[in-house]
């Protein structure tokens, strides 16, 4: 029997303008993410992600090549927003997280876009790197509602998110898909000048587990609700996998649905450090995946 997305029930007792509107209060000094930057958005001010108050898109699409859960026969609903509040020197996708391709949506186009890609036959709505946005994403999700939008709301992220705005999405969001980079300060410090990630990171992953549980499937195998982990297995840094999978089994679930992502390769300024300017070798790969078997982690793998 197919469930229905949570912030439906959220928008009809007025829950979903309520948080809105708190979420907006942030903006004025901001306070979205745990870089805390204090600066202005409402009024056109910069923080550390660059990213400005209005929603800024690079893409709309049925993506395919998302975890299988998400992809089903119709693809993800997928939103790709600009900018970023972790800017890892590694990043992939430099050009739209630091550089902001894009274009400028208002709410009424956010929410456009999102009708589309229901009719399109997605099966879900898949923010990526939504942290800076989420104010406009819920202004232009309930504008979507009231236009029949029915879907599973997707939050992927970095894993850098603030505790209290994660709280705030209790009841909105369907399915969590973070990537957990690093449990290492010396690691996250060096590639992402965020030494406390980790600390926030398991905060917020504790948070999301206790909200959307384990991963939920329909009777055709796609994601209904619940947590969906991504760890990029990096050249040299074995002994961060294991730690981040220790975590995952002992701290959160042996349930957890955890794909281990085996497609890192130097980027941007990647080959600055010698021990990432190179691809995973198979055998550190095959470790990973190895090791999370052996602790008993038993939704693990290449997804």
């Amino acid at each position: 029997m197919r469930t229905l997305p949570c912030y439906l029930t959220e928008k009809s007792r007025s829950g979903l303008e309520e948080r809105t509107g708190r979420l907006e209060e942030k903006l004025s000094s901001c306070a979205l993410c745990p870089r805390q930057c204090r600066v202005n958005r409402s009024e056109g001010a910069l923080g550390y992600c660059q990213a400005p108050a209005e929603l800024i898109i690079s893409s709309v699409f049925a993506h395919y090549g998302e975890e299988s859960p998400l992809v089903g026969s119709g693809g993800s609903g997928t939103i790709f927003l600009t900018h970023c509040n972790l800017r890892c020197l590694f990043c992939q996708n430099y050009e739209i997280s630091m550089g902001g391709e894009g274009r400028q949506y208002s709410h009424k186009q956010l929410a456009a876009a999102m009708i589309d890609l229901q009719r399109r036959g997605c099966h879900n709505i898949n923010f990526v790197t939504p942290t800076h946005y989420v104010p406009a994403i819920l202004r232009g999700l309930s504008l979507a509602i009231d236009q029949g939008l029915s879907i599973p709301l997707v939050y992927n992220c970095g894993g850098y998110e603030s505790a209290d705005v994660v709280k705030l999405l209790e009841g909105i969001v369907d399915i969590y898909m973070p990537d957990i980079k690093f449990l290492d300060r010396g690691l996250s410090d060096r590639y992402c000048n965020a030494p406390h990630y980790p600390d926030v990171a398991k905060e917020v992953l504790k948070e999301m587990q206790r909200q959307v549980g384990d991963l939920v499937m329909d009777e055709r195998g796609v994601a209904r609700r619940g947590l969906l982990f991504r760890h990029l297995v990096m050249p040299s840094h074995g002994e961060n996998t294991k730690d981040v999978l220790d975590f995952i089994r002992q701290e959160l679930s042996r349930d957890a649905f955890v794909n281990i992502m085996d497609q890192y390769h130097p980027c941007h300024q990647a080959f600055r450090f010698e021990e990432i300017s190179r691809r995973p070798s198979v055998k550190e790969y095959n470790e990973a995946v190895e090791y999370a078997r052996h602790i008993g982690l038993r939704r693990a793998g290449h997804k």
